[in-house]
């Protein structure tokens, strides 16, 4: 079995820094949340210190941290299962993520400047470009990083810790099913539609919006998956 350890560590931040168990800690989540390890699949512990080129001891610590949340499964004496993506989790999951996305569209009208608002409308031009291109994995991290942006705007340390929480799960879901859904051109207007609202100072309204988007696109992954189920 091959996994793209090199292009994984490539994309952490200086990983180096960090002590091994964090390494591949790191690693990990980055290869689950990105289907590299697809859920369901099942791996040994010799497979992963193999791959990661780490003693068992710093892969045994990321696999109780992982576990911890919500991602794999431990199998006593073996491996793991990467767990899979279920629709009754997503359902409450998604219930909070709304809630919280609404709140940090509402803060960030408050907060963002001319600046920020330009860099929001320049994610959604590279959205369209992505779009016309049909390349869906590069649209896909474009969303990430515009609600990502939104929630940072919003200036709440809590709110961003809370939704980092729950944000892998979300992530797995929406590259998972990104092929069986409809292209995301409501979803480029939708976004629009966001800034509008921060332009204009109506922070109910993209709220409001904000809140409604978010519905619509996890009803869309929602019935990919229970059609699956």
């Amino acid at each position: 079995m091959e996994f793209p350890l090199d292009k994984i560590k490539a994309t952490i931040h200086h990983i180096e820094d960090y002590k091994l168990p964090q390494q591949a800690y790191l690693i990990l989540k980055t290869a689950i949340r990105e289907l590299i390890l697809s859920p369901g699949s099942m791996f040994l512990e010799r497979e992963i210190t193999e791959f990661l080129e780490m003693s068992r001891t710093p892969v045994r610590e990321a696999f109780v941290r992982l576990e911890t949340e919500g991602l794999i499964r431990l199998v006593p004496r073996k491996g793991f299962v990467v767990e899979p993506i279920r629709p009754e989790d997503l359902q409450e999951i998604y219930s909070v993520i709304v809630a919280l996305d609404s709140i940090a569209a509402e803060a960030a009208t408050r907060h963002a400047t001319d600046k920020d608002i330009q860099q929001l409308q320049h994610m959604i031009d590279e959205q369209l470009e992505a779009l016309d291109r049909e390349d869906l994995a590069r649209w896909s991290k474009l969303d990430d990083l515009f609600h990502r942006r939104i929630l940072d705007l919003a200036s709440n340390q809590r709110l961003s810790n809370t939704y980092e929480t729950f944000d892998d799960q979300c992530h797995r879901a929406r590259l998972y099913t990104i092929h069986q859904r409809p292209l995301p051109t409501q979803s480029i207007q939708e976004h629009k539609a966001i800034v509008a609202c921060m332009i204009a100072k109506n922070e109910q309204a993209a709220k409001y919006v904000m809140q409604e988007h978010r519905n619509r696109s996890h009803i869309e992954i929602l019935n990919v998956l229970r059609r699956e189920n």
